[in-house]
């Protein structure tokens, strides 16, 4: 007779001793605990914990009286702001899935996310009403649309059936919100870029919005009431779950529209900002803003910073300034950032560009993050740590999406072999860190042999003139390909492409330096990433051109 293990019998769960994971729970025990503390700071308007989390009741509650529930959808075309805020946790208080959109994106692209995901709902910003009135026209799908009149847009008009305040009037402040019954039910969905066709839609589930939302807390260090400011869009994976865990940590959330250099430096002074995150290209605006808007900064401000490696003139420049910064990494597919580079101890006693050299890989797993590795996608068996074989990094664990919606082929491919594969092409240092090298489709193949354009780019980024650039392959009758570099120049500085070329030759291999040098401003998204396939199509346009 098989063995009876004595831990089965008599101990099942029940509701005392187990509650499913959701971040919902994070901001109840904050508004108990803490409910005169400021949460939200907005212009010139402050909100409390308390006052916050009774808006989220009444919008979960207006919502149900709305009909909205189990299965539905509510989009949000919002800005960084209390109304944006609230929706991560009112939204999935009435049981309905949150799709936050970006603001930047064409009227075709939103009308796509508004069918897909069958948004019941939306909520909008009048600054957005232009895009928003045409995408509404373009989807032709039936929805209450609320407009969110925040007195900091610009411009617009009001296009909705209701107005947001009049919305939650309507709704209960002291509504019985649950959990929901399974914490792996979706609580959010968020759509890829789309650069390659229709983007495609994440989905997400309270456990794993609950485990990022505690992990960005572990693996970044941070204690208890933080001041953090909006720099990164709460609609790019959910502010990377900072929602939750500003919630989490009962911290204050300084509200920002759009990222201006200025702004930030005042605000920081302001509120005493001790937090922040963003994408590579906001930390250069900061190094390279006037030396008059960083006057008065006197405590430490700890950024996360994120998307490619951030070039080591840019970390290097931030601690100059007495900014910690911390590189994560990760994909919509993982809530954001799913890997830091940890820090050590003893590499404070290494010279500044060593040490800014150590902290601008990848790294490695976050602390509630399953694994991150680097296998080759043919075999799946990991690549040597020896910092040169390249292979695909690969994730697994409670912060990977529940897949794509209604395209399980991707999904599975996705998922191949039981791993999440990024698409990003990596080595494995000696000391067990992941350095990305590039997307596999941005590695230029020139002669044979393969050139990472990130290499070159952080060469780029040390040229006293350089504010940004990004490297693409050109089309070559001789070699195949060859790097093409664009460069946007700071302010009143001057280079010409000969000065660019040279030096890039003097610290690359010759194959590797660019053939051609493009000047002018980058195509950016709204949280600062270039967007290089703007730049691929760019140079095929012109090759084809001049053939």
């Amino acid at each position: 007779m098989a063995r009876i293990n004595p831990y089965d019998v008599g101990l099942d769960k029940n509701a005392a001793n187990y509650t499913p994971l959701s971040p919902l729970s994070l901001i109840a025990r904050t508004a108990y605990t803490y409910p005169r503390r400021v949460a939200v700071i907005h212009g010139e308007r402050q909100l409390t914990w308390a006052e916050v989390y009774a808006r989220c009741r009444r919008l979960a509650s207006a919502l149900k009286q709305h009909g909205i529930g189990a299965g539905d959808t509510v989009a949000a075309v919002l800005p960084n702001g209390p109304a944006m805020y609230e929706a991560h946790f009112g939204v999935p208080m009435a049981g309905a899935v949150l799709n936050t959109i970006n603001t930047r994106l064409d009227a075709d692209t939103i009308a796509f996310i508004l069918q897909h995901g069958e948004a019941r709902v939306l909520l909008t910003d009048r600054e957005f009403s232009a895009t928003v009135e045409k995408a509404l026209e373009i989807a032709n799908v039936k929805l209450l649309a609320i407009d969110v009149d925040d007195p900091e847009s610009i411009g617009g008009k009001l296009i909705g059936e209701t107005d947001y305040e009049k919305f939650l009037l309507s709704g209960d402040p002291e509504f019985a919100w649950r959990l929901p019954d399974d914490e792996w039910d979706a609580i959010a969905l968020n759509y890829t870029s789309g650069t390659t066709g229709n983007p495609k839609g994440v989905v997400y589930h309270h456990r794993g919005a609950y485990l990022n939302a505690i992990s960005n807390i572990l693996s970044w260090g941070m204690p208890p009431h933080p001041v953090y400011l909006w720099t990164l869009p709460m609609f790019h994976c959910n502010g990377w779950c900072f929602p939750w865990t500003i919630a989490a940590a009962a911290g204050t959330n300084v509200c920002m529209r759009r990222v201006d250099a200025k702004m930030i430096f005042d605000l920081i002074r302001k509120h005493r900002v001790t937090h922040y995150c963003g994408a590579p290209i906001v930390h250069s605006q900061l190094l390279n803003a006037p030396a008059e808007w960083k006057q008065g900064v006197g405590h430490t401000v700890c950024g996360l910073v994120a998307g490619a490696a951030p070039p080591v003139a840019v970390i290097e420049g931030m601690e100059n300034m007495g900014f910690s910064i911390t590189h994560v990494y990760g994909l919509t597919e993982t809530y954001g950032p799913a890997a830091v580079c940890a820090k050590h101890p003893e590499w404070d006693a290494l010279p500044l560009e060593q040490r800014a050299e150590l902290n601008g890989r990848q790294g490695v797993w976050y602390h509630l993050q399953q694994g991150m590795t680097v296998l080759d996608p043919a075999t799946m068996s990991p690549v040597p740590w020896d910092g040169a074989a390249m292979g695909e990094i690969m994730f697994r664990g409670n912060l990977t999406m529940k897949g794509y919606l209604k395209n399980p082929k991707a999904t599975q491919e996705a998922f191949a072999g039981g791993w999440f594969h990024s698409g990003d092409l990596a080595v494995m240092q000696p000391d067990g860190y992941v350095k990305i090298k590039d997307r596999s489709k941005d590695i230029i193949i020139s002669g044979g042999e393969n050139i990472s354009s990130l290499e070159i780019e952080d060469v780029l980024y040390r040229h006293p003139a350089v504010m940004a650039a990004a490297v693409v392959a050109h089309p070559d009758p001789k070699w195949g390909e060859v790097p093409c570099a664009f460069v946007e120049l700071k302010e009143g500085a001057r280079a010409t492409e000969a000065e660019v070329i040279e030096h890039c030759r003097a610290r690359l291999a010759h194959f590797k330096a660019p053939k051609r040098v493009v000047f002018g401003p980058l195509p950016k998204t709204s949280t600062g990433k270039i967007q290089k396939f703007v730049l691929r199509e760019r140079v095929k346009s012109a090759s084809a051109i001049n053939s």
